[in-house]
């Protein structure tokens, strides 16, 4: 099946703000360190992971590290998982010494499109296949592609918002996206505009502004609604917040100002902080990627790509996603994404990703009782 994206731009976010508000970004349950490498075992087709950060999401240290070694080491493989820390020059270097230690095959979530791709030729001089794990690098040469749906993310965050302020004419809605050299960022925005747009031209919600967050950055993001929030007489009926991590931002400044609760707030990932503010009432939505499937799918394609079997390969990634930069289309893996409310938020902790404990606290444990989540 072909799925093409085109990526549009996004309003970047370059004001610089003093840091006023911030979001709890906990790490999961499923482990993981808070940077460094998971060193490779003796024996095995090693394997190079890069992963971008671990300020703005959970995910990358919480899911992904721990699920991608396991995923590699279960098709025979030894990685060597490593975490950039949202610094390009330490991306590149990792990237430079994976390379020279013999990895045959590199896996990279870029910080961002420039820096990917900058990898990814660096490897294939030297012969290495590469696969963009969760965000493509437009312009690049990497071999596959493996994420979500990105578009039907945004959709769902859309589809989410719109739900919630159904029947509410004219509500004022601000809108706070993820980092502009994020080619994620521009479809979860393309996404969300599939839904939200049409409401805007009808009338039936008002766009207050929109603004992208550099480096998704919790803090600037925080900042940034409450510049706006301020600018706008403090009104706002519904928020946009592109992920978790800047919802728990939003919703810091939303308690500071008697609003939490009463607007609300979509996100992503089904974090366990956004899951209990699910269950709080102060958020309305997060979005669930299954992020075992996208390591799963990740390891085969390794495996495949380490002993040159290109068939076993594109047998795995059997769509393609369109660069419209590198005017190419990628061999791609584009898994299901989930809309999570307060009413399902069981699928998540039945799913394993996030255990009951975490969520279940003080203030969540009638919701969590009424739902039977234990």
């Amino acid at each position: 099946m072909r799925i093409r994206r085109t990526a549009l731009a996004v309003v970047s976010a370059g004001l610089a703000f003093a840091l006023a508000a911030c979001g709890q970004n906990a790490a999961p349950s499923t482990g993981g360190s808070t940077g460094g490498s998971t060193a490779p075992a003796a024996g095995g087709v090693k394997v190079g992971v890069i992963l971008p950060e671990t300020d703005s999401s959970a995910r990358w240290e919480g899911f992904d590290k721990p699920m991608i070694e396991k995923a590699m080491r279960a098709q025979g493989l030894d990685p060597d998982i490593q975490n950039a820390q949202g610094d390009e020059q330490k991306f590149s270097t990792l990237a430079d010494g994976m390379i020279s230690s013999g990895v045959k095959v590199l896996v990279i979530a870029s910080i961002s499109s420039d820096g990917g791709s900058a990898v990814a030729a660096k490897a294939k001089a030297q012969g290495i296949p590469v696969i963009d794990y969760d965000r493509l690098n437009l312009g690049g040469t990497s071999d596959y592609y493996v994420s979500f749906d990105n578009v039907k993310v945004g959709a769902l965050q859309g589809q989410g918002l719109a739900q919630a302020l159904q029947g509410k004419q004219g509500a004022q809605v601000i809108e706070i996206e993820g980092a502009p050299t994020d080619n994620n960022a521009t479809l979860f925005y393309n996404g969300q505009q599939t839904v939200l747009k049409p409401l805007y031209d009808s009338g039936a919600l008002k766009l207050v502004q929109k603004q992208a967050i550099d480096k998704w950055d919790n803090q600037v993001g925080g900042t940034t609604f409450e510049q706006i929030l301020t600018a706008n007489g403090g009104q706002v009926d519904g928020v946009v917040a592109a992920n978790d991590g800047l919802a728990g931002a939003i919703i810091t400044v939303l308690t500071k100002n008697g609003l939490n609760g009463k607007v609300p707030v979509t996100g992503q990932d089904a974090t366990a902080d956004g899951l209990q503010a699910i269950l709080r009432g102060d958020q309305y939505m997060t979005v669930f990627k299954p992020i075992q499937e996208e390591a799963d799918a990740t390891a085969k394609l390794a495996a495949a790509l380490a002993k040159g079997d290109t068939a076993a390969a594109d047998a795995v990634a059997t769509q393609t996603t369109d660069d419209p930069k590198g005017n190419r289309q990628v061999k791609s893996v584009l898994l299901t994404p989930q809309l999570i409310t307060k009413d399902n938020v069981k699928v998540v902790t039945d799913a394993g990703y996030v255990k009951a404990s975490e969520i279940c606290v003080a203030q969540t444990q009638a919701a969590c009782t009424e739902l039977g989540i234990k």
